[in-house]
């Protein structure tokens, strides 16, 4: 037994195949697209773990609705409308975030339009290379790769199997694990301003919100219920969202109005 004053060991340095992964494996991937990189980010583990219990109940309650209401036949459909909702909160993110930028522009000093053109990079960047990575989906079925359109020889055939495992086995976690991290860190737009996740997380749920409620989501839910289902998750990414911003401004001194003349 080492002595309790002796220090540990350090741990063995990664294999090869260890740093293989970490260099170009898929979620290692992902997780240096979508999180943001920002040299002076203030990471808070209180903010980083509220935003993960609000995930997790809202996540539970959802689940608890469908099946309590039978709203999805089975867990593979409750996990599929997830899956959908999830891709459809990217879509309008997509959407959202030039316009946020554009709006930034607009009310951000002149001097200081060039750097916030610079920092949104990286989240434009993230942006592209999930959209990019779910296209590559429709582009195999459109070119008829999946079919074997292409798989005229041995040799071509077993490129053909390459590529398709390749996908499943790459582009897939990539997809997986990017969409979640999109949608923690809002597209990494922490890297623009630290203001700016709340901000857009707020927005987003509500858009989000509206697009239930004309498509009729829960449908077959009692209408009280329905209506807690639909409000609750906005009010309480917005409460989540005001009190990061609050905690932002009081702990840290990083506000809105920073985030216009820096």
């Amino acid at each position: 037994m080492p002595h309790p004053y002796m220090p540990h060991p350090a741990p063995p340095p990664p294999g090869p195949v260890a740093r293989l992964r970490q260099r170009i494996g898929p979620i290692h991937t992902a997780r240096r697209v979508f999180k943001p990189s920002r040299p002076d980010l203030v990471e808070d583990a209180f903010i980083a773990r509220m935003q993960r219990i609000r995930t997790l109940v809202g996540l539970a309650a959802v689940v608890w609705v469908s099946v309590a209401y039978k709203v999805s036949g089975s867990v593979g459909e409750v996990a599929e409308d997830r899956l959908d909702q999830s891709w459809s909160s990217v879509l309008v993110l997509s959407v959202t975030f030039p316009v946020a930028v554009g709006v930034l522009l607009a009310l951000t000093a002149p001097s200081a339009r060039r750097d916030l053109l610079r920092r949104a990079a990286k989240p434009v960047g993230a942006m592209e290379a999930l959209i990019a990575a779910v296209f590559v989906f429709p582009l195999m079925v459109l070119t008829g790769f999946v079919e074997g359109r292409f798989a005229t020889d041995p040799a071509m055939t077993v490129v053909t199997w390459v590529i398709v495992v390749l996908v499943l086995v790459w582009v897939l976690p990539f997809i997986a694990w990017g969409v979640g991290l999109a949608l923690l860190h809002v597209f990494r737009t922490a890297d623009i301003h630290q203001t700016m996740p709340p901000l857009l997380a707020m927005t987003l749920v509500w858009e989000m919100t509206l697009v239930d409620l004309f498509t009729g989501a829960y449908a077959g839910v009692p209408g009280p219920v329905r209506a807690v289902f639909l409000l609750g998750a906005p009010l309480s990414v917005t409460a989540v969202g005001l009190w990061e911003l609050r905690r932002l401004r009081t702990q840290y001194e990083i506000s809105v109005r920073g985030m216009l003349v820096r």
